[in-house]
């Protein structure tokens, strides 16, 4: 997968991905716009281009304030984000090139203000979905927000990553309508955070026909 050119697609503003992209942002700006004075952190998991927080900072009250780690594999969208936040002038938002599943990169910044895992949901499989959403309270400080995405194709598990956070002491802010195209959700940790433990993984990604498989054996199971 070229991961550069896959993000091409958020420069046409009609198309699912930029409305996606634009429903992301809105949810950024909503925690940033109620979160406490003070210092505020920042960490993206699966981050791709960055476009999602740095184009929000770029001209946010709290630019200043927010101190950010984003974390993505592919190297020429980490030199991509790097280069926007330079140009942006942001300077406490670190990139780095590595394995987002791996919970060595959180650390230190971890618990955060925002917990940004876009893109991450629907490459994966139930279990690793899971998962990530229970490291979640050990990488989102109490009060904080974390905004995920998910596609909604069937089996529709939107529903389902609701219930995991909800389950785990996160209160529902936002969830976008299952008729917007694409799935987006915002919550809030109400619970008390966790130790977060180096050397963890919260997930594998796998392949789309790994993922079509599982999906078609999910259909033909409800049948």
């Amino acid at each position: 997968m070229d991961w550069k050119a896959w993000h091409d697609a958020y420069d046409a503003p009609e198309s699912w991905m930029a409305r996606r992209l634009r429903a992301v942002q809105d949810r950024i700006r909503d925690a940033l716009d109620a979160a406490p004075p003070g210092p505020l952190r920042v960490v993206s998991v699966c981050a791709g281009q960055g476009r999602d927080l740095i184009d929000v900072l770029a001209d946010h009250p709290r630019r200043d304030d927010v101190r950010a780690r984003l974390v993505e594999l592919d190297p020429g969208n980490t030199a991509y984000a790097r280069e926007s936040a330079r140009r942006a002038g942001l300077s406490r938002v670190d990139v780095v090139t590595g394995d987002a599943s791996l919970t060595d990169h959180y650390l230190g910044l971890a618990p955060a203000d925002l917990v940004l895992v876009c893109g991450v949901f629907g490459n994966i499989v139930d279990a690793g979905i899971e998962r990530t959403v229970d490291t979640c309270t050990r990488l989102c400080r109490t009060g904080g927000t974390v905004v995920w995405t998910r596609n909604r194709h069937a089996p529709d598990r939107v529903p389902m990553v609701c219930d995991w956070f909800e389950e785990r002491g996160f209160e529902r802010l936002w969830l976008s309508g299952p008729d917007a195209g694409f799935g987006v959700g915002a919550h809030r940790f109400t619970g008390r955070p966790g130790e977060l433990a180096p050397g963890q993984r919260m997930f594998d990604f796998v392949g789309y026909d790994v993922l079509e498989a599982a999906r078609a054996g999910s259909r033909a199971a409800a049948s």
